[in-house]
């Protein structure tokens, strides 16, 4: 049982940045597998990337790379998703994931814990 707390959402222009934030909660001495997703309306929820739990290693979708990064702030329990360059066709719900063990899924149905969601919105 562990929650997950989602922040800084909202409306940015096409060519801008915006950060999010994951935050967890629940559990202590314990570490995550931490998946961000996102789903546009009529269309699946996507893996946008994650981290591991150790070494810090980031998996992105190629729609992605080299303008979305993933860091994790394991003081803060904390993981951000800063999204560069942004494109109208980012526009989603975005949200975050975890789960436990040791594998990095790309699967939404891998994971066992979510965020609320935060909306994330790009006008042209």
């Amino acid at each position: 049982q562990v929650q997950l707390v989602e922040s800084g959402g909202g409306l940015v222009q096409a060519g801008g940045s915006l950060r999010l934030s994951c935050t967890t909660s629940g559990r202590t001495d314990s570490t995550y597998i931490m998946g961000w997703f996102r789903q546009a309306p009529g269309k699946e929820r996507e893996f946008v990337g994650g981290i591991t739990k150790t070494h810090n290693r980031t998996n992105y979708a190629d729609s992605v790379k080299g303008r979305f990064t993933i860091s994790r702030d394991s003081a803060k329990n904390t993981v951000y998703l800063q999204m560069n360059s942004l494109k109208p066709e980012d526009t989603a719900v975005y949200y975050c994931a975890a789960r436990d063990g040791s594998i990095l899924f790309s699967g939404a149905k891998k994971y066992t814990y979510w965020g609320q969601g935060t909306q994330v919105t790009v006008s042209s």
